[in-house]
């Protein structure tokens, strides 16, 4: 699987990500992520991202494929101690939010520790990064990033602490195009792009019943891109990936799943390659022509 240098770090990071939302809010078995990721890891795939408030998620890592430390990049966040929604990013509770982090993933070092979607505000402040400053200092972590959208997205890159930039980068979800990505480059930030499907929230023919997936279902309403009305589903799908992996800038895109048999299908997404420049700009122009100013990235 291709590899791109994550930014200014000496991270050669696989193009495609395991994102471990899902094993931890679906309740996936050892058996199952073990599967998944020991066949993740042998195809190529060297990135695991993952966060305190996934649940069970870090334990599960941890628990299946922490003897394979040395095989993958392996980063979280932190922020919600006690899960999605608990937002405390005083530097106690961030120091020791990463230190269970450590402890549920069977690991003495993170390759990259992440702020977990805190406001402009927070970060201003300051406190929040000086306390992954300590965390880095401690050796806790070699990289520091950011993950998280808009305004707030722009600050962290603009403020000079972060090797890193997550976002949500997708053909439903293009605001980072033009707001961060061109800083982020200048500054040779690595670029982790998340949602990078748009949850394939065309998947069925009918509005998602999970709220989640609601806006970018409504928003490829209004975009009625042709690839999706005219291309069967995995081949909608397998463009909507390569446009984000064609975005200037994106070093690679964190996909969740809990289905072992998806990473398979996941990974030959991509042996296409990018888009042309004529499929990509199709994206653009039309997201230009109809995107409202409203349609801010999503967390």
């Amino acid at each position: 699987m291709e590899k791109r240098q994550l930014g200014n770090t000496d991270m050669h990071v696989s193009v495609l990500g395991f994102g471990g939302a899902e094993i931890g809010f679906e309740g996936a078995t050892e058996e199952t992520v073990k599967q998944l990721l020991e066949s993740a890891l042998d195809a190529g795939l060297n990135v695991i991202d993952t966060g305190e408030c996934y649940e069970g998620s870090e334990e599960i890592i941890g628990n299946t494929v922490g003897a394979r430390r040395s095989d993958f990049y392996l980063f979280t966040k932190a922020g919600h101690p006690r899960g999605v929604g608990s937002e405390d990013w005083s530097p106690a509770s961030l120091l020791e939010s990463i230190e269970r982090s450590l402890r549920r993933l069977r690991t003495d070092r993170l390759d990259l520790i992440q702020l977990h979607g805190c406001s402009e505000s927070v970060l201003r402040k300051g406190d929040a990064i000086a306390a992954l400053q300590t965390a880095r200092e401690r050796g806790y972590a070699r990289y520091l990033g950011y993950s998280g959208d808009s305004l707030a997205a722009k600050y962290a890159v603009e403020c000079g602490a972060f090797d890193t930039l997550q976002t949500s980068i997708s053909v439903a979800d293009q605001e980072a195009l033009d707001l961060t990505l061109p800083r982020a480059r200048e500054q040779k930030m690595g670029v982790i792009a998340k949602r990078p499907i748009a949850n394939a929230a065309w998947k069925e023919n009918h509005k998602p019943i999970e709220s989640y997936h609601h806006a970018y279902w409504d928003r490829l309403n209004k975009l009625h891109y042709d690839f999706i009305r005219h291309r069967p589903l995995e081949e909608s799908i397998a463009h909507a990936l390569r446009f984000t992996l064609s975005v200037p800038g994106v070093h690679t895109a964190i996909v969740g799943t809990a289905k072992p048999e998806r990473w398979v299908q996941n990974a030959r997404l991509v042996e296409a390659g990018l888009l042309s420049k004529a499929e990509f700009e199709a994206v653009r122009e039309r997201w230009e022509e109809i995107a409202p100013a409203t349609w801010i990235g999503q967390t």
